[in-house]
């Protein structure tokens, strides 16, 4: 559940895309993670606030995932081959580890240092994204907004990050046009 004090008008996306998403135009750009205190919300909405410790070198580290994830997203968006170092890169700092016990299968992500971990998991959310099919990672069609979305509708039509905001605001301009005769 995102944080009340994100505000952020599109949360909840998986990890990668969520992160993404800590920036967008309202209609300046904004940028939740240009403070620590901006990286303490993100942490809280993402779930990650109790796994993760909020300084400076985490900050550092989730920015460089950032960096990386939005770079092989454009390049994906531009269909276009991505700089795939960066990515790679972050998702070296860690690993995750399969094991069985006696209480069965378990998973644990184990990190270079602990201001790796935000930007690894969502480095690692990045690729089982992919997986599950790099189509249905989108864009918002809103000519102004720069949010993503992993797309989940039955038939992978979905255009906008929020209807009731970018979609209203593409009806409305249609509707304008329209009226006015362009």
């Amino acid at each position: 559940m995102a944080d009340p004090r994100d505000p952020r008008p599109l949360t909840g996306e998986p990890l990668s895309l969520d992160l993404l998403n800590t920036r967008w135009r309202s209609p300046v750009a904004e940028d939740l993670l240009d403070t620590l205190a901006g990286y303490r919300i993100w942490l809280s909405s993402v779930g990650l606030a109790d796994r993760c410790t909020a300084d400076a070198a985490g900050l550092g580290a989730t920015l460089a995932a950032r960096s990386a994830l939005a770079e092989a997203v454009l390049a994906a968006e531009e269909q276009r081959e991505a700089e795939l170092a960066p990515l790679n890169e972050v998702l070296g700092h860690g690993r995750l580890i399969r094991r069985l016990t006696q209480a069965g299968p378990e998973e644990t992500v184990e990190v270079d240092g602990p201001e790796w971990l935000a930007g690894w998991l969502a480095a690692d959310d990045y690729l089982a994204l992919l997986n599950q099919g790099a189509q249905r990672i989108k864009r918002c069609a809103h000519p102004s907004c720069v949010l993503h979305f992993h797309d989940v509708s039955q038939n992978g039509r979905r255009r906008w990050c929020s209807m009731a905001v970018c979609g209203n605001r593409a009806k409305a301009a249609r509707h304008y046009v329209k009226v006015n005769g362009g």
